[in-house]
């Protein structure tokens, strides 16, 4: 069993995989800038790949069952840096949601427990979205 230590290993890769999100969030709201998208790619692989390992990484994208978003998200990544944006974030996003499809349920779990979106979470209407989710969490 893996204890979860913040080493500075861990803690760079967490910076690189929040800075690929945030070059990427910018890269679609400057009209798909094919620059700041292949930077944010960049970044956020390096940064999941520090974050838990390199041996880790390629386990996680050469499952049988992560090879259509495996190769989905790469086809993208390949797209953005030939200089179709547009193509390459759909096919990005594709990938992303097969590849941690298994991870939305944890992730509805721990967005209960922050303190502002937990209240909201707790609404009727929502929360029966939530309560589906909350018996199949996923080992990170």
């Amino acid at each position: 069993m893996m204890s979860f230590e913040m080493n500075d290993r861990k803690k760079i890769g967490l910076g690189l995989t929040a800075f690929g999100v945030f070059f990427s969030f910018l890269g679609i709201m400057f009209v798909f800038d094919k620059g700041l998208l292949a930077m944010g790619n960049i970044l956020f692989i390096s940064g999941v790949s520090l974050t838990i390992g390199l041996k880790s990484t390629m386990q996680f994208f050469t499952k049988r069952q992560n090879y259509k978003g495996t190769i989905s998200f790469g086809s993208g990544f390949f797209f953005v840096l030939l200089g179709w944006p547009i193509f390459g974030m759909m096919l990005e996003t594709y990938g992303f949601f097969v590849l941690f499809s298994g991870f939305w349920p944890t992730l509805a779990v721990f967005v209960q427990k922050i303190p502002v979106l937990g209240w909201i979470i707790q609404l009727p209407y929502i929360r029966s979205f939530f309560d589906k989710y909350r018996g199949k969490r996923v080992p990170v």
